[in-house]
């Protein structure tokens, strides 16, 4: 079903686009239009068609695979173009809503039209080529550097002062290589955590494309411990190859259980939440989970530890809360990733927790913006983030001390 979905939008995209096409285009081009649409988009629809139909079971070449994200390039810019050629549309109407249309230039196409619909298409390629440099520029700079210090009335003692860092949603892959991995891991150790965690979303959609995360952090152990929970895009192809190559890496992953660390005689109880995705089988066919159950993940959690929740998705907050977990760490949104209208974070889409801390009553989450980029390689007003988190233990103010009676 959802491929055929695919390629009902592909195909209505691409019939507008190519009425678009032979209205701006000179007609000399427009016999070999369709056949250069199609031979563009043939590696995109093959290509759909091995991870819907027979996933992780036919291996395709890279270069197919290179073609077939040109082809979900195009689809994009396609968007836009139709986007531009109807605001121009009406702009050109209302430009000659005055003047009584010729009839001669009812048989066919208005020579002033057709100008101002190719004028327009040129100057919104360069906008978009022009704003997707800026993103690119964004996407793949070097994150922010985001330092929390967190209070917490119950924090053990032993835990006070406890430094941590969150990386999420790097997103392996094809638009994330080796090298900025690399980068990742480098500011990362340079803040000096004692624990190391991730939430989610290590590759793009495959598992083999874990390869480089694992050789980029290879080494990289704080002092207690590596840990972390997978994403939905980790869950797009079978996880357990994911699973497997992370803890032969040191990385314990948590889904739907708990680890006891302890520091200084205080206990921290790092528990993780599974993605919905793991029921899914939207991709695989296959379920590998039951997705988030927070009574199964505290199971044996003793109550004297302080509750620190890995869910990738902050929409299950909810879910993260009937841990006990006093903080929750989450990813996925990317902090909208590319937010056109300024003040507009358009993962509020995905539900009201977006970037940064919210709090409810005495619970923390910190949504993190995350480092990689899913789909388009760019960040517009949502740069990557890294995230080092500091606990302290808030100590409650001594009462006002009574004057003396007199």
């Amino acid at each position: 079903m959802g491929f055929v979905a695919i390629i009902l939008v592909i195909g209505l995209l691409q019939l507008l686009h190519l009425q678009l096409l032979r209205l701006e285009l000179p007609e000399r081009s427009h016999r070999g239009l369709p056949w250069a649409l199609a031979a563009l988009h043939l590696p995109l629809v093959v290509y759909a068609a091995v991870r819907f139909l027979a996933p992780g079971e036919v291996p395709l070449p890279g270069a197919f695979r290179f073609l077939a994200r040109l082809g979900f390039y195009f689809q994009a810019l396609t968007f836009l173009h139709l986007c531009l050629a109807m605001a121009a549309e009406g702009l050109w109407r209302l430009s000659r809503h005055p003047e009584p249309e010729p009839e001669a230039e009812k048989a066919g196409v208005d020579p002033s039209r057709r100008a101002f619909l190719r004028t327009a298409a040129v100057a919104g390629v360069g906008a978009a080529a022009t704003l997707g440099y800026g993103g690119a520029r964004e996407a793949y700079g070097d994150p922010e550097i985001t330092r929390q210090q967190l209070f917490f009335p119950d924090l053990p003692p032993g835990l006070d002062g406890l430094r941590l860092v969150q990386l999420s949603d790097l997103h392996a892959g094809p638009l994330v290589g080796l090298s900025l991995l690399r980068r990742w891991r480098e500011l990362a150790e340079r803040e000096h955590p004692e624990l190391l965690l991730f939430t989610g979303d290590f590759v793009d959609s495959r598992a083999d494309e874990l390869g480089p995360f694992l050789e980029a952090f290879h080494g990289f152990r704080p002092r207690l411990g590596t840990f972390a929970v997978l994403g939905n895009h980790d869950y797009f192809d079978d996880p357990r190859p994911i699973w497997r190559d992370l803890a032969r890496a040191g990385i314990t992953s948590l889904e739907n259980r708990a680890a006891l660390v302890q520091r200084n005689g205080g206990f921290l109880a790092l528990i993780g939440l599974q993605d919905p995705m793991a029921r899914n089988g939207r991709f695989m066919h296959k379920v590998f989970g039951p997705g988030p159950r927070p009574n199964r993940a505290i199971r044996g959690v003793p109550d004297a530890a302080f509750r620190l929740c890995l869910n990738h998705r902050p929409s299950e907050w909810a879910a993260a809360r009937e841990t006990g977990a006093r903080l929750t760490l989450s990813g996925h949104t990317h902090g909208g990733q590319i937010n056109l209208i300024p003040g507009v974070n358009s993962a509020r889409l995905l539900g009201p927790y977006t970037e940064g801390l919210y709090r409810q009553d005495q619970d923390l989450l910190y949504v993190s913006r995350g480092l990689g980029v899913v789909g388009l390689p760019m960040r517009i007003q949502a740069p990557p983030e890294l995230v080092l988190i500091e606990l302290r233990r808030e100590l409650t103010p001594s009462p006002a001390p009574t004057p003396p009676r007199r």
